[in-house]
């Protein structure tokens, strides 16, 4: 009895406790105020046709399973006004890579209503002001656009007790922005629109990847075509490490590319036709450039001085300085020694870029002089553009490309967390097989020293891909073709015929 009496006591005491307990506020969700949206309304005359639509600048939150808010992603939307029958207009979802980097650089370069003018001759852009131009290249006029910057990129960002981290990795990227387009279709009511991804760098890893997690399962969103922009799909291809001579073999056709850029390979021999010289030197890395490196220390020297001797023609390099590497011409290495008689370094996102170090001894490039010879006026654009026209009133900074997210990136794929190269392609090639109207466009520049051209052809040529329904087109620039004037026009409208010939 007297148990029970002390029960009682310590209930009825404590009762008005937990009553004050329940009833405070969580601290967490109360700092955290409601998304911003920022609307307003605008025309573009577009190649002789007038365009009126709506930009919504806006934070959408991503929320756990007890509906508290875990992230904001920041994204700009452009819908065309005028929308009688969704299922008519395409909508198009448009992220750039990193991973952590935001999506200005398809956003103020190729596709959205304004562009920043960069010189086409792969020449610096030197100081502000700088050309912000309405865009004739956007793609306004087939589809709506949907920009999204990831979290820890632009003004997105982790909510409430949530760590960025947690969606810092190949599958914790991919779900939240498949999230993200959930609930994009439901708040805009754009559930039967026919569906595009467009992702550049990174944002192709990203676009694969969300092949599977969008069109997968019982709850599934079905897409009509993914739009890989300078692709990364298998990082073997990608990454050069001890052991691992696909990447050598993948970098191999772009290097020559370079070298005959620059007038360096022997173009003579090709009686100065680029797209024979291109085709060979694909052929070359395939059928001997891989034997021999499969072959390693067994392979003969003779055989090593004649591979070398052949590899210069198309590199522009010594046969003694290839040999001296064992055939192993390493992307960073050829940046610095391409030009290193004429004191030059090349652009490794653009190799038609040079640039001066401080000396000329050193194995490496200091920098990538394709990056810092556009980026400042990208990063001025994109600020300008959406605290001017778009009147974004946000004081924290817009976070063009950080190391954090990259820093803390989960690479892992597999359950049991085993190292292994990530590569996506097999999620493309099931999203394909598993949707018979899934159509695949892959963007490439031929001097794109970051995701070389014949590495994503490597990882699409097998991995299940349906080949008769990927559309393959290539740019005389980098990994950003738009950088130059009339390749950013033969993207565009390589990109608006693919999406015009999906209806």
């Amino acid at each position: 009895m007297r148990n029970w009496l002390v029960i009682l006591c310590v209930f009825l005491f404590a009762a008005p406790a937990f009553a004050e307990d329940a009833a405070k506020p969580d601290k967490a969700a109360a700092e955290i105020p409601d998304p911003s949206v920022f609307a307003s309304n605008h025309s573009l005359k577009l190649r002789g046709e007038t365009i009126k639509y709506q930009a919504v600048a806006s934070e959408t939150y991503l929320r756990d399973e007890k509906d508290k808010p875990t992230a904001s992603v920041f994204s700009v939307s452009y819908v065309r006004d005028g929308l009688a029958d969704p299922a008519s207009r395409p909508v198009t979802f448009v992220f750039n890579g990193g991973p952590g980097s935001a999506s200005l650089w398809l956003h103020m370069g190729a596709f959205g209503p304004k562009q920043v003018i960069t010189p086409s001759d792969a020449t610096g852009v030197g100081a502000p002001p700088y050309t912000i131009r309405d865009n004739q290249n956007s793609l306004l006029d087939v589809t709506d656009l949907v920009f999204i910057d990831p979290v820890g990129t632009g003004y997105s960002r982790p909510l409430g007790e949530t760590e960025g981290k947690e969606f810092y990795g190949v599958n914790e990227d991919a779900e939240s922005i498949a999230e993200f387009i959930r609930i994009w279709l439901t708040e805009n009511g754009r559930w039967n629109s026919p569906k595009y991804l467009a992702g550049e760098s990174y944002g192709t890893t990203r676009a694969a990847a969300l092949t599977e997690k969008l069109q997968g399962g019982w709850n599934g969103i079905g897409l009509n075509g993914v739009i890989l922009i300078s692709a990364i799909l298998d990082f073997q291809t990608g990454r050069f490490a001890p052991g691992n001579d696909t990447a050598h073999i993948a970098f191999f056709p772009s290097e020559a590319a370079i070298a005959w850029y620059h007038g360096k390979a022997n173009a003579a021999k090709w009686n100065n036709d680029f797209d024979a010289f291109v085709a060979d030197a694909r052929a070359f890395a395939t059928d001997t450039l891989a034997p021999a490196l499969i072959r390693g220390s067994t392979l003969s020297a003779a055989d090593e001085a004649r591979i070398a001797q052949e590899m210069s023609d198309y590199l522009g390099l010594s046969a003694e300085w290839i040999q001296q590497a064992n055939l192993r011409v390493d992307a960073s290495r050829f940046r610095k020694e391409l030009l290193r008689r004429e004191g030059y370094t090349v652009g490794r996102f653009d190799g038609r870029y040079k640039g001066v170090d401080s000396e000329g001894t050193a194995d490496v490039p200091e920098n990538d002089p394709s990056g810092y010879g556009m980026d400042v006026a990208y990063v001025a654009a994109i600020n300008d553009y959406l605290t001017r026209d778009l009147d974004v009133d946000f004081t924290r900074p817009y976070k063009v490309l950080t190391g954090e997210p990259g820093s803390q990136w989960n690479w892992s794929m597999n359950e049991r967390g085993w190292p292994a190269y990530v590569n996506v392609t097999p999620w493309l090639g099931k999203g394909m097989r598993e949707n018979p109207e899934l159509r695949v466009l892959l963007a490439s520049g031929w001097y794109d020293l970051a995701t070389p051209f014949y590495g994503a052809e490597m990882a699409l040529f097998k991995n299940g891909v349906v080949l008769d329904r990927v559309q393959f087109d290539y740019y005389d620039a980098g990994h950003m073709m738009y950088l130059a004037e009339e390749d950013g026009t033969k993207l565009s409208d390589d990109v608006r015929a693919f999406i015009a010939a999906g209806r």
